[in-house]
């Protein structure tokens, strides 16, 4: 397997995967990296949905929520075709709806909104204390060098984030990891973006369907893969609260609230080192036993 790049080429990459190209004033198209991977990670086409809605909006408006499904597998040899419909231009919010397209058929939907700046009341919740700096975190390549063989499968995933856990990852051995109420992990790209408020968001909107259903696993101390639980992201909720870079570290806090029915529910919050809330995600996902 050809190895995908890393750091700064990497997020470069994941650039390109965000640099659509524009086919009318309202339909796009988007490419996937091409590293092994049998489906198109959702938090790409997520991140590729809200650019596309973002270039039809006045950018003096930031996008601050977005709604999406997903519907079908992306397959990643084939390119994924976004359409915009304009849903409302006010005087203070602008909403569009975002649809993804392969074969004739649609493999996800967003609708996502935009604000102008405005003033108003101001409040969050702490951040969580008590936890280790980034630099004090195990890495990813501190993981593999324990579970060696779960290397390839790392190395088909996004590869433009520097992802942390404070706690045990979800792809562990099974029996290797203990339930526990959080799932805590620092992350950022790992490297360099443009000022672009809009590619920000893209970003953490890329980053964001990371990490969040472990917190589902986390409660039972099960995790992915045989012997544990196979598992799809269904919905995708996320809201951007204040000005962050998503290329400077923030912790993700998930948590899951419920269970049932072969799906689990997880939210998440992410906060700057420096305790600021900048954001909050919630999805539900189906996640299914499977043998060893």
């Amino acid at each position: 397997m050809t190895l995908p790049p890393s750091g700064q080429a990497a997020v470069d990459q994941l650039l390109e995967v965000f640099d659509l190209k524009q086919l009318d004033h309202d339909r796009f198209q988007g490419e996937s990296p091409q590293v092994g991977a049998q489906r198109v990670f959702g938090g790409q086409v997520a991140g590729q949905a809200l650019v596309a809605a973002g270039r039809t909006v006045d950018p003096a408006r930031s996008v601050h929520s977005l709604h999406g499904y997903f519907v079908r597998p992306g397959d990643p040899r084939v390119p994924i075709t976004f359409t915009v419909e304009t849903i409302r231009d006010g005087r203070s919010f602008s909403v569009r709806r975002s649809t993804a397209e392969q074969h004739g058929q649609t493999i996800f939907f967003m609708s996502a909104s935009f604000q102008v700046t405005e003033q108003g009341l101001d409040h969050h919740l702490p951040a969580p204390g008590d936890i280790p700096a980034p630099e004090d975190t195990p890495t990813m390549s501190d993981w593999l060098a324990r579970y060696p063989e779960r290397e390839a499968a790392f190395k088909a995933g996004p590869q433009a984030i520097d992802v942390r856990y404070v706690g045990t990852p979800g792809w562990v051995p099974p029996g290797d990891r203990a339930a526990a109420q959080q799932q805590r992990v620092w992350m950022r790209i790992n490297g360099t973006l443009p000022d672009d408020p809009l590619l920000h968001a893209c970003a953490l909107t890329y980053a964001s369907d990371l990490s969040l259903l472990d917190s589902v696993l986390s409660r039972h101390g099960e995790v992915w893969g045989p012997g544990g639980v196979i598992g799809a992201s269904l919905d995708h909720a996320l809201w951007l609260h204040r000005p962050f870079r998503a290329d400077e570290w923030f912790l993700y806090d998930c948590t899951s609230p419920s269970a049932s029915g072969s799906r689990g529910l997880a939210r998440g919050a992410m906060f700057t080192r420096d305790g600021v809330h900048i954001a909050s995600a919630v999805q539900e996902g189906l996640l299914r036993k499977i043998g060893g």
